[in-house]
């Protein structure tokens, strides 16, 4: 039961000294001479800043804001830099795979050798076909036009 009134009591103490100091605070913003000396602090601390960034202007010096906007563009940069590099790694593993596609090339080579066959043979098939006329190439073709009435 101690322990309990020891509880409210601190409890009940630091209410009361909140509120205390919630009206001092209170107090001093409704005074006009402390509510002047804080307006005419930030002003002066304003100026300050202000006169600040002249200065390092004039003396061709970046500021904090120009630091942070330069920041923020470099870290942009990066990140646009890490989606290219992301994009030409999936290009890349993309190529690999079509490379080391079992044989692709050799597919095509084999390709390439039976059309070469089929050509041959359809030559040899032409040159044995009784009254066989040597082909005119396509250049020299001429169409039969009919006679004109």
């Amino acid at each position: 039961m101690a322990e309990t009134a020891d509880e409210g009591l601190s409890s009940r103490l630091t209410r009361q000294a909140e509120d205390a100091l919630g009206k001092l605070a209170q107090d001093l913003l409704e005074n006009p001479l402390i509510n002047g000396a804080i307006t005419r602090a930030f002003d002066a601390r304003e100026k300050a800043a202000q006169a600040q960034e002249v200065a390092m202007g004039a003396l061709n010096l970046p500021s904090a804001a120009d630091l942070e906007r330069l920041t923020r563009r470099v870290r942009s940069v990066s990140q646009r830099l890490e989606g290219l590099e992301d994009g030409l790694d999936r290009l890349e593993d993309s190529v690999h795979r079509l490379g080391r596609e079992e044989g692709i090339a050799e597919r095509l080579e084999g390709i390439e050798e039976q059309l070469e066959a089929l050509t041959r043979e359809l030559a040899g098939v032409r040159e044995a076909l009784p009254g066989a006329a040597t082909p005119v190439p396509s250049s020299q073709e001429r169409l039969e036009v009919g006679e004109s009435q």
